[in-house]
């Protein structure tokens, strides 16, 4: 039996999308500590802004943004053709690991240091080990809630816009569902985020918070954009992979249909 589970094509698909989703999600975790500046990832100049009374705002991003794009993406891919169940089951799965990678990065910072070990990075430039291994992994428990909370919630966003726009377009304007049901989920999933760790968490004022939350959104708007002919290009490669007649019968599942 498990021989034939392991041989068929959608079951497979759904594996690698599952597994791609969680690493991808728990990558995104463990990087977000860093801020990047985007301005200069791209070689341009850091110009300043004001938005809601904030001055001195740029796009200093958390490197998290550079993969929860594609989380929104593979949600829509498996939302397309497995349903919104699947969406909801690799979602939990996702938030039960990197919950699980959370205490193992705390029971990791609190085990006791062996004294070599602490110093084996001066020559690096880092004098203590153990502060830096803290400063990477000891994120505040407030932004460990609100990235885990941010992230259901929009799950659960972007599987419901999607599927009542489908109902109205049906098999049409894979762009118009795909992405609209993405723009809006990452507003969600910006705004709580920020809301927790840092309103809750931090006491921030209101417009710092909606200041970082549109600065980040801008960014997150925009990659949603440029990713729209990835859908396109993943939707033909899964069709030429199950073939078209299983694609139609999967996706007709999906919205609670059957073909005969």
């Amino acid at each position: 039996m498990i021989n034939n589970i392991l041989k068929d094509r959608p079951t497979k698909l759904f594996l690698f999308f599952c597994s791609f989703f969680v690493a991808n999600a728990l990558i995104a975790e463990c990087i977000g500590g860093k801020i990047f500046s985007l301005e200069k990832l791209l070689g341009l100049p850091v110009h300043t802004f004001t938005f809601f009374g904030q001055s001195g705002l740029s796009f200093s991003l958390t490197c998290g943004v550079l993969l929860w794009p594609l989380e929104f993406v593979l949600t829509d891919i498996v939302n397309e053709y497995y349903g919104p169940k699947a969406v909801r089951r690799i979602s939990y799965i996702a938030v039960s690991l990197i919950a699980y990678a959370f205490v193992m990065f705390y029971v990791s910072i609190h085990v006791p240091a062996a004294e070599f070990w602490l110093g084996t990075g001066v020559q690096d430039g880092v004098p203590d080990m153990q502060s830096a291994f803290n400063g990477i992994f000891g994120q505040g428990m407030w932004i460990i809630i609100g990235s885990i909370t941010a992230f259901l919630v929009s799950q659960i966003v972007d599987v419901t816009i999607f599927h009542r726009i489908k109902k109205v377009t049906g098999e049409k304007y894979v762009w118009l569902r795909a992405t609209g049901s993405t723009i809006v989920s990452q507003l969600v999933d910006s705004f709580i985020v920020l809301f927790i760790a840092f309103k809750i968490g931090k006491d921030w004022s209101w417009q710092l918070v909606l200041a970082i939350c549109l600065v980040n959104y801008i960014y997150k708007f925009t990659v949603a954009i440029l990713l729209t002919p990835l859908i396109y290009f993943i939707e033909h490669r899964i069709e030429r992979y199950l073939g078209a007649e299983t694609t139609a019968k999967m996706k007709a599942a999906a919205m609670g249909k059957e073909l005969e």
